[in-house]
């Protein structure tokens, strides 16, 4: 695949080749093609939009150019320099990409949970091949959440056919994975 160049527009970053941002988006599912709301071919091309960690992503694996506007023009960024612009711009950014890589790397498509009411949703094959099985949300390991809202996570997940994990981020980037059933007594 051809290294894309794209521009960091505050906590986004934008492929806007068309031909470039549809094969990163097919190569494995990431990020949105601009304007096409589910893509259902490949032949459908557009402008690619990823999460400053998806872009992140990409870049360490030397798949994405991120260039950045400074005082005299664009610049490329290193992968260090997009890490620490997520710190700044992205709330748990940290937590995130630490699970978002650990799960790509085991080979699944990760893809954005938020209207599912969790982090991430993830998936064996991908969007429009095969329903994502599960529901992740992030936590670091000293964070405090009330009871409640791992219940609401887990009744919404269920009532989509997901199974909510809980994913808990050490301060050295250790993830424990906690996968939820529903029982019935």
């Amino acid at each position: 695949m051809t290294k894309c160049f794209s521009i960091l527009l505050h906590n986004r970053v934008v492929v806007p080749d068309p031909a470039c941002g549809s094969a990163v988006y097919w190569s494995s599912y990431y990020g949105s093609l601009l304007g096409i709301e589910k893509p259902r071919s490949r032949s459908d091309q557009a402008p690619l939009e990823l999460s400053l960690i998806e872009a992140l992503y990409l870049l360490e694996k030397n798949l994405l150019r991120v260039y950045a506007n400074r005082g005299g023009g664009p610049a490329p960024l290193s992968p260090e320099e997009l890490y620490s612009i997520g710190l700044e711009r992205v709330n748990r950014f940290r937590e995130l990409y630490a699970v978002y890589k650990d799960l790509r790397e085991r080979g699944f498509v990760v893809r954005r949970g938020l209207k599912f009411g969790c982090d991430y949703l993830v998936y064996r094959h991908g969007p429009g091949i095969d329903h994502a099985p599960y529901g992740v949300q992030v936590y670091s390991k000293d964070e405090l959440t009330d009871p409640i809202e791992i219940v609401r996570m887990g009744r919404l997940l269920h009532s989509v056919r997901k199974r909510l994990i809980v994913a808990v981020v050490d301060e050295k980037n250790n993830i424990n994975y906690l996968l939820f059933s529903w029982w019935k007594p």
